[in-house]
C-alpha cells in the first residue's frame, strides 16, 4: 500500500508542477484531505534535495492556509460542512476528545496536533467551532507545522542517499509505523 503511494509521489515530484501539487495537497490535508502531507513531502525532498527547505516552506505556508480554511469552516459552517467532514472520516469520537483537549490544553493542542501525526484537520475545525482566538491559532499552527515539515526536510537533506535507500527498503514498515504511532499518541492523549 505505502510502496505504491511512495512510488507515485516520487514520480510526481519530478513533474514541472510538483511544487503546486505539494501546495494543493498540504492545503487540503489541513481541512479535509486524508493523506498526511509528510508522505508527499519526503519523496519530493528526496528527488530535489537542494530544494528541501523551500519545499518545507511551501508545505508549511499552504498547510497553515488550509488550517485557516478549516478554522473558518468550523466557525461559520460547522453544522453543515464541518460535521460532514467528521462524518466522512467516522471521527466523531476523536472530535469529541479534541473538544475536551481544548478545555485542558488550550492553544497548545493546536501546536501538538500541527507537529504530530494526530489529524490536524480535526483541530482546525474544532478551533473555529470553539472560537479560539485566530492569531494564537495561526501562530501555534505555524510553529507546529513548520516543526514537522522542516524536520522531515532536514532529515532527508542531510541523510541523503542513506535515507533514500532506507526509505525505499522500509517504506511499508515506516508507513505502518507512522499509523501505529498516530494511534498510540491518540490513545495516550485520550486517556
Amino acid at each position: 500500500m505505502f510502496r505504491s503511494l511512495y512510488e507515485w509521489v516520487f514520480r510526481l515530484s519530478k513533474h514541472s508542477k510538483a511544487s503546486w501539487y505539494l501546495c494543493a495537497v498540504s492545503f487540503a490535508e489541513s481541512s479535509f484531505f486524508p493523506i498526511p502531507t509528510a508522505l508527499m513531502l519526503a519523496p519530493m525532498c528526496l528527488a530535489q534535495r537542494n530544494r528541501a527547505w523551500r519545499l518545507a516552506m511551501i508545505t508549511t505556508i499552504s498547510s497553515v492556509a488550509g488550517g485557516v480554511l478549516g478554522y473558518l469552516i468550523g466557525m461559520f459552517f460547522f453544522d453543515t460542512i464541518g460535521q460532514q467532514v467528521i462524518d466522512v472520516y467516522h471521527a466523531q469520537e476523536k472530535f469529541d476528545a479534541a473538544v475536551g483537549w481544548f478545555s485542558e490544553y488550550g492553544v497548545w493542542i493546536v501546536f501538538i496536533a500541527g507537529f504530530s501525526p494526530i489529524p490536524y484537520k480535526l483541530f482546525t475545525l474544532t478551533s473555529g467551532m470553539l472560537g479560539l482566538a485566530v492569531i494564537p491559532f495561526i501562530l501555534a499552527s505555524l510553529v507546529g507545522r513548520a516543526g514537522q515539515f522542516y524536520l522531515v526536510a532536514s532529515l532527508i537533506r542531510f541523510g541523503g542517499e542513506h535515507i533514500e535507500k532506507s526509505l525505499n527498503k522500509y517504506v511499508e514498515w515506516i508507513g505502518w509505523g507512522v499509523v501505529i504511532i498516530g494511534v498510540v499518541v491518540y490513545l495516550l492523549v485520550r486517556s
